[in-house]
């Protein structure tokens, strides 16, 4: 089996998509006795404490999530991160921003938003030799906001090869890489917790990237690499855990120098539950998407394949995004910090076409990574259920990019089949609308073979995480919401035929009476 037998995939994305039959035959039951640890901790390493007091840089969330991945750099500089520049993309990424008590405990809610809030994506810390950060290989532990050092020396040059010579891995002072310890997002959503590696993973770089940004960072995505020595070279359990991204940050003039031999880590964590299930799907998709060696992932990165967009099938409505003197201004920062994810949207209140269109905008001006070389490259199409929105007619609509307007494709009111497709779900029937990321999975994979459906779920997540940060910059609510596949697919046919659903969030106002909170002034 390998990244080009596409059926195995194919097979994968049927096996986990929801139904109505596959909901109602489910006996799947928490069992709250053994859910697992929401972090990875090693029992027998010491902290390196990170610095929980760096500025804000003040950059607004609106401007910092549009960054332009084909914008002219200027003359290449140096720009290498000091250990309070990581501090604050590490926190602002994936550190615990709020702690809420319960009857049964304690949930630590992270930077970015993540399915059933069982955080399971892990960051690794593979630096050259900084300031004051010895070169090394770290794993970032959000419990108590500190690195812990696996291993000693300078591994840049192992990610270089592994990754066919990616240029922006050359230059960069540091690698952030994400993997997932599936257990931990599996023991609720079972199989299906793979697909949400890559929406989580999604969500957490729409952070990534934004913050990077406005550090300077040049951040980039890489998915071409060969998988055994990434894994090997974070220490991953390739039973239990997955390498998912990585993430060169900074620009250096410094070669790097040959790695050190990558021996095998034997480091003791402690144990996230009683008992830990494996779903051998999972590891049958992970191993299906690996890519061999460092000449098949040079080989598989570069621009998905062109096709021209037919012509509009209903009336289009331009964008009307806020003028830049009326646009929010609050920073990326103070956004992060206070995001959450909406639990009752206020049916009976509109969102503005402008804060939709806002929205849209900046979330969809392209994503630096390997798989879109191209800017404003994309692997997905947008699909629109709008229920409330000043200034816009309910209905169906697709999301023309080029042209940046809105395409009726079905008038009327469609909150009941929101609410529907939402898995039969309160939240997707009160919001004033729900944008759902698809993808043309077919044409993807034959471009980038398996390895493509990691990429398309990730993009959707990014897309996703960037339309929350948008929704909370303009004072609205914003959740993502799992769905019914192929009634996705049907309700937005025949202009969608074809095409499978990688992520849906809805957005709206907040329903403050109904969460026992003050109206805002």
């Amino acid at each position: 089996m390998g990244n080009r037998d596409t059926q195995a995939i194919l097979d994968y994305h049927e096996a986990t998509k929801h139904s109505e039959w596959s909901i109602r035959s489910s006996q799947h039951a928490l069992d709250w006795e053994n859910q697992p640890l929401p972090f990875k901790i090693y029992r027998d390493l010491e902290p390196i404490p990170l610095s929980g007091d760096f500025p804000d840089r003040n950059v607004p969330a609106l401007d910092a999530i549009a960054q332009d991945p084909g914008a002219t750099r200027g003359a290449v500089v140096e720009r290498i991160p000091d250990l309070a520049a990581l501090s604050r993309v590490l926190f602002l990424t994936a550190g615990i921003t709020k702690r809420k008590r319960h009857p049964g405990g304690e949930i630590y809610l992270r930077a970015y938003p993540n399915t059933g809030a069982l955080h399971h994506v892990d960051l690794y810390v593979v630096t050259a030799e900084l300031a004051d950060l010895p070169a090394g290989v770290y794993h970032f532990a959000p419990h108590d906001f500190a690195l812990r050092q696996l291993r000693q020396g300078d591994f840049r040059a192992a990610l270089l090869e592994a990754s066919g010579g990616n240029s922006a891995i050359a230059r960069a002072p540091v690698v952030i890489a994400s993997a997932s310890t599936y257990w931990r997002n599996a023991w609720k959503y079972r199989a299906r917790a793979w697909r949400h590696c890559f929406w989580d993973a999604g969500t957490l770089h729409a952070n990534l990237l934004a913050v990077a940004t406005t550090e300077g960072l040049e951040p980039r995505v890489v998915l071409g690499w060969a998988d055994t020595r990434v894994e090997r070279l974070l220490g991953l359990d390739p039973m239990r855990e997955g390498a998912l991204t990585l993430v060169p940050l900074g620009r250096s003039q410094e070669p790097l120098p040959p790695a050190p031999e990558i021996g095998e880590l034997r480091l003791e964590t402690q144990r996230l539950s009683r008992q830990e299930i494996a779903y051998a799907e999972i590891r049958a998709a992970q191993a299906a998407s690996s890519l061999a060696d460092a000449g098949e992932a040079a080989a598989w990165r570069g621009a998905a394949s062109s096709r021209e967009e037919p012509l509009p099938a209903g009336p289009l409505t331009a964008l009307r995004p806020h003028s830049d003197a009326e646009i929010p201004r609050e920073s990326l920062d103070r956004v992060i910090r206070r995001r959450g994810s909406t639990r009752v949207f206020d049916r009976q209140r509109p969102i503005g076409f402008e804060d939709l269109s806002a929205a849209l905008d900046r979330a969809t001006r392209g994503i630096a990574a390997d798989f879109l070389e191209a800017p404003r490259a994309t692997l997905l199409d947008l699909y629109l259920i709008v229920n409330a929105v000043e200034g816009l007619a309910p209905g169906a609509y697709h999301y023309r990019r080029e042209a940046r307007a809105l395409e009726l494709l079905r008038g009327g009111h469609f909150r009941s089949a929101a609410g529907r497709l939402g898995l039969g779900q309160d939240l997707p029937a009160q919001a004033a609308v729900n944008v759902y990321s698809m993808s043309d999975l077919p044409r993807v994979l034959e471009r980038f073979g398996n390895r493509g459906y990691r990429a398309a779920q990730l993009e959707g997540g990014i897309t996703g995480g960037r339309l929350y940060l948008a929704a909370y910059a303009q004072r609205l609510g914003a959740t993502g919401l799992t769905f019914f596949d192929d009634e996705v697919t049907e309700f937005f046919s025949p202009h969608a035929a074809g095409r499978s659903v990688m992520f849906l969030v809805a957005l709206g106002h907040p329903d403050r009476a109904a969460l026992g909170l003050a109206p805002r002034p």
